[in-house]
């Protein structure tokens, strides 16, 4: 793998916008090695308090903390992910002297609010999104580490091109294939089949991926209205779920999740991407309802090509997006993909071609 460094000095100091979400980022921990449980402390930092006690990252510079709320990774919802991207949109508006944006989140679901972000956000500034595995009061902490790395890409003149990155561990990750491997190492987050964007290096320079330079991030955008963060009023997306495939998986699942309201259900399918044999009924009924099914896999570096049984049953191929990546492109092609009453197997058509593209 080959690296290709760039500078990170400007003319005069960056101004850099962050937005806590809470998380393990901004958890006391109850002693130096409570990496576990330190949630039950009930202690949550405020952004600027934390900001404060971590001394100066980079000296020249200037950091300003942007008010969110506090949130823990597991109870995030999809209209906490509208809001913050509403957030980030109104404030790069409101000051354009704001070179970029940092975002720090608890890790549990870190992956997919920067993957809605990359989706949705059309700011020309870098987002870069980070969080820990350690609280900052622990030993080992990874915080300081990766708020400096964070610090580094926001600031780095290659950044902004690729929209939104994950800076964990020293390492640049697209939000399009990045994942959390593991629950407690500092080096939890990968990129399977792709590897990593940059090397975030020891003297904050960005080292990045030769050929990782291009991006797609315009014809992802493309295809979302950004009626969804110009509009101030609530907004409701679509409700996508996920069904696991398992031997001896059943429609039971399946059926239970049309009946609650799924406008569409993505299978995570047996590997090589195929639903359970007992699952493809409920499936073909599920479409029969104007449900749309897309079929992906539940293997780590997992590709579903178009393929005849798919367009035979009426469901849409995932290409090698992981299922919870589905799930909110699913959730915005819905929304943004016009008239629902327009002919559904030209609809799933369209919606097969946005997805591939992404």
């Amino acid at each position: 793998m080959s690296f290709l460094s760039t500078a990170t000095k400007t003319a005069r100091g960056p101004k850099i916008a962050v937005i806590g979400t809470g998380g393990t980022f901004a958890m006391h921990a109850r002693g130096p090695f409570d990496w576990v449980e330190y949630s039950e402390s009930g202690v949550v930092h405020p952004l600027d308090t934390l900001l404060a006690t971590l001394g100066e990252l980079a000296p020249d510079v200037e950091l300003l903390p942007v008010t969110f709320r506090s949130l823990g990774s597991v109870a995030i919802q999809p209209a906490d992910w509208v809001e913050l991207a509403r957030l980030i949109r109104h404030t790069a508006l409101a000051d354009p002297s704001i070179t970029g944006f940092i975002v720090t989140h608890g890790t549990a679901t870190l992956e997919e609010t920067a993957w809605f972000l990359q989706l949705v956000l059309d700011i020309a500034r870098p987002v870069i999104v980070t969080g820990a595995q350690r609280p900052a009061n622990t030993a080992g902490s990874d915080v300081l580490a990766n708020l400096r790395g964070a610090i580094a890409a926001a600031r780095d003149p290659l950044s902004a091109a690729h929209g939104v990155l994950v800076a964990m561990d020293g390492w640049l990750f697209s939000p399009r294939d990045v994942t959390k491997a593991a629950s407690f190492e500092l080096n939890a987050f990968e990129s399977p089949g792709y590897g990593p964007l940059a090397r975030i290096e020891p003297d904050a320079r960005i080292a990045w991926r030769r050929g990782a330079i291009a991006t797609r991030r315009g014809s992802e955008s493309a295809w979302f209205s950004r009626a969804l963060l110009e509009a101030d009023a609530p907004f409701a997306l679509p409700r996508v779920d996920i069904a696991i495939s398992y031997a001896g998986a059943d429609g039971v699942a399946i059926d239970a999740l049309v009946a609650a309201g799924s406008a569409g259900i993505i299978s995570a399918g047996l590997v090589p991407g195929r639903p359970a044999a007992a699952e493809a009924a409920a499936y073909r009924k599920a479409v029969e309802a104007g449900v749309v099914v897309v079929q992906s896999s539940r293997a780590a570096r997992g590709v579903v090509p178009p393929q005849a049984f798919l367009a035979r049953d009426g469901v849409v191929a995932g290409g090698d997006l992981a299922p919870h990546k589905l799930r909110i492109a699913l959730m915005l092609a819905l929304t943004f993909d016009g008239d629902s009453r327009a002919d559904f197997a030209q609809r799933r058509e369209r919606i097969q071609t946005i997805l591939l593209a992404l």
